[in-house]
């Protein structure tokens, strides 16, 4: 039974996010599923800004974080033993990874 696996990848580091992707485009080469993606989502940025003096006297300084959150999608045609093969991938604690089937 061919089942359609979408999976939405989120990580702030970009490096090991598209490691995760090429594992996954490994894994449907070597079980010959079709793969669409990944397809980059646009990227959420987190904008925080603090004041720099400790007590809260003297100049109005302020310093500006930022974070950004890189997303991925994928969708795979995908039998039995690929998505077992998904839910047994080696992933990242900084990559969250969310799979729903179709």
């Amino acid at each position: 039974m061919v089942q359609t696996a979408r999976v939405k990848l989120t990580s702030a580091n970009l490096r090991l996010l598209d490691g995760v992707c090429e594992e996954i485009k490994g894994i449907g080469k070597r079980t010959g599923v079709r793969i669409r993606g990944p397809t980059p989502l646009p990227v959420k940025r987190l904008h925080v800004a603090t004041r720099k003096s400790p007590c809260g006297n003297g100049t109005e300084t302020y310093e500006k974080w930022e974070m950004r959150m890189h997303r991925r999608i994928m969708s795979i045609s995908a039998d039995d033993k690929a998505i077992k093969q998904l839910t047994r991938l080696n992933v990242p604690d900084e990559v969250y990874i969310e799979m729903t089937l179709a």
